[in-house]
């Protein structure tokens, strides 16, 4: 008998290790490293199956980049025009989608819409190991969704669910979810670093031999990020993450990895007694404003994938009774807002080393782009003068450490935006400036901070 081998895998990069050692050499994280049992080698030395040579290997072609064919993909509607975007258009035969998010914040619930609905014209198997069956179906039909035509399955081994699928052949196969499947060749329980990472590289290879499309549901850690070991993300072709509070009807998906379309992208849904609900105009949603302006808030344009998306952003400056006042932002980076005070203050004359700002953005959106700067200031000094904005101005751009406004990408589709929404002036980076305004608004261009708190 031959004896079983194990290694030490890296959960956060997925590096491998003969021995435990505490840091990861390669990510630099400590306490990662946790033991995985590999397959046991073949008696007699022999190659494992699929591998007993390089015949096969040999005889493929080798290909002119030149000559590869460059007809589009074709892609399969998910029947959610929020998902499709997200996707890159739609659902590519052969891809490995991976959907994360939080408990409660509706994975299993979209992608059950979007299954009953293409089972109506596809062939669906629909894979869960975390609910009975009759569990499924009573959420299918508190949702209200057509239930015949999809096909079933409760089971959490691999070999199962591949046999399964070569009888079925199914278009679309969803795996509910990635951390309960296991290998009967991985002594770990299900959940581990080798039963993830091998359970995914077995359905994946599957899908990309049968041109099926492969729909995967992952949970995430405390921190937000993506349970298992990190190589799960590279083996998949596109990784979503699905955001929203349990306190909050909306939820926005966003794309962090995608070999067929953008990244970053977003897509906003609606949480209702029938389930996910797509919301077509998001700006709308995140702009439901008060009818009596209040300081502190703003409106900015923010750039999501390929759309402008209109948010408020709003700040709150008060007198600190603590001798090191407190910086919390929600939504924006906290370590950016420290660094816009400081540049506030020297090229503003603003001084705010003795006050609290809390900073938040409505509609529980992550600003990751810069462009949310100059608003972020504005609102600041908005609240710090206790004095209100006009409520149709909008504002973007990004502030540098010298006080100069610097240009953001797509400017000229933001101002459009926030003409379409009704907004009658604008501050934004001169470089931005459209050489002819939308009719009815006023453009002001702006170079440094100092000309935008002129412009107020």
């Amino acid at each position: 008998m031959a004896k079983a081998k194990s290694a030490f895998v890296c959960t956060e990069c997925g590096a491998e290790y003969r021995k435990w050692q505490g840091q990861c050499s390669s990510c630099q994280e400590w306490n990662t490293l946790s033991e995985v049992h590999l397959a046991s080698a073949r008696p007699g030395g022999g190659a494992a199956p699929g591998r007993s040579g390089y015949a096969g290997d040999l005889s493929r072609e080798v290909i002119d980049l030149g000559n590869v064919d460059l007809s589009e993909v074709p892609r399969m509607s998910s029947t959610f025009a929020e998902f499709d975007r997200v996707l890159g258009g739609g659902l590519v035969p052969g891809s490995a989608v991976l959907l994360g998010g939080n408990p409660g914040a509706g994975k299993s619930t979209l992608l059950l819409q979007t299954a009953c609905k293409l089972a109506q014209q596809r062939r669906i198997l629909y894979v869960t190991g975390e609910e009975s069956l009759s569990q499924v179906a009573m959420r299918a039909h508190r949702l209200q969704l057509p239930t015949n035509g999809l096909k079933m399955l409760a089971e959490t081994s691999v070999e199962t669910i591949l046999a399964v699928s070569e009888r079925e052949k199914p278009e679309i196969l969803v795996i509910d979810s990635i951390q309960t499947m296991h290998l009967e060749d991985i002594s770990s329980a299900p959940g581990g670093v080798a039963q993830v990472r091998e359970s995914a590289a077995a359905l994946t290879r599957f899908a990309k031999k049968t041109n099926t499309v492969l729909l995967l549901v992952g949970h995430v850690t405390k921190d937000g990020s993506l349970a298992g070991p990190k190589v799960l993300e590279h083996m998949i072709d596109a990784s979503l993450l699905l955001e929203g509070g349990a306190d909050s009807r909306f939820r926005t998906l966003r794309g962090q990895k995608n070999r067929f379309g953008a990244v970053n992208e977003l897509g906003v849904f609606a949480m209702l007694e029938q389930g996910l609900k797509e919301v077509k105009n998001p700006s709308a949603i995140f702009l439901s404003r008060q009818e009596e302006q209040a300081p502190g808030s703003l409106v900015m344009v923010v750039w999501e994938g390929t759309r402008p998306i209109l948010v408020e952003v709003q700040a709150l400056v008060d007198e600190s009774a603590l001798g090191n006042p407190r910086r919390v932002a929600v939504g924006v980076d906290q370590n950016r807002l420290a660094m816009l005070l400081a540049v506030l203050n020297r090229h503003g004359g603003l001084f705010t080393g003795d006050q609290d700002v809390f900073l938040n953005v409505v509609g529980g959106v992550k600003v990751l782009e810069t462009s949310a700067d100059l608003a972020v200031l504005l609102a600041v000094v908005s609240s710090l003068q206790n004095r209100a904005l006009p409520k149709e101005l909008v504002v973007f751009g990004e502030v540098g450490l010298s006080g100069e406004i610097r240009p953001v990408p797509s400017g000229q589709e933001r101002i459009a935006e926030a003409a379409k929404h009704g907004f009658l002036r604008a501050i934004v980076p001169r470089a931005n400036a459209p050489k002819q305004a939308p009719k009815g608004m006023e453009v002001i261009a702006v170079d440094k901070l100092s000309d935008a708190l002129d412009a107020l």
